[in-house]
């Protein structure tokens, strides 16, 4: 079933991922409702899982995460996968971790303090079982970092 979202639904959207601390009061001026209409809104919006949290996002060099690298790691096997991904998951220095295709079948985001953190890191991920080959490329210079979908300010979009 297709759910349809209007520009009210969109504007407060995409101000969220702009400003999740936004009071409902500032979204009400900016989408010219009350704010418990507001409130009915974003509680929708939430019970459709189109609002899956509410998040604030550090600042890695302050914390001196000073390494950021791509690791691709070829598991063999797709009986290896689920047991390699809750390892993944668990792991606090992978940031994110997805099945792909092309080289390798998975690629992590890590973040890490240093190279012997790194290193120390990825060589544990070697020594789980099923990893046959990893390859890895760290960041030089981060351009762009954003979880921001550029959702489209006019007209309706049909959600299933």
């Amino acid at each position: 079933m297709a759910h349809s979202l209007d520009e009210i639904d969109i504007k407060i959207l995409k101000h969220l991922q702009q400003d999740a601390r936004a009071q409902r009061n500032k979204l009400a001026e900016i989408v010219h409702l009350s704010v418990p209409s507001v409130s009915e809104r974003m509680r929708k919006l939430e019970e459709r899982e189109l609002i899956q949290g509410y998040h604030a996002v550090l600042n890695s060099r302050r914390f001196e995460f000073d390494i950021t690298a791509f690791v691709f790691v070829e598991v063999d096997g797709s009986d290896n996968y689920p047991k390699f991904v809750e390892k993944a998951v668990d792991e606090p220095e992978i940031l994110e971790c997805y099945s792909i295709t092309g080289d390798g079948s998975h690629i992590l985001k890590i973040r890490t303090w240093n190279t012997e953190s790194f290193e120390k890191l990825l060589s544990k991920i070697q020594s789980w079982n099923g990893v046959h080959k990893t390859r890895s490329n760290v960041v030089l210079t981060n351009f762009k970092e954003t979880r921001e979908l550029p959702i489209e300010l006019t007209g309706t979009i049909d959600i299933k």
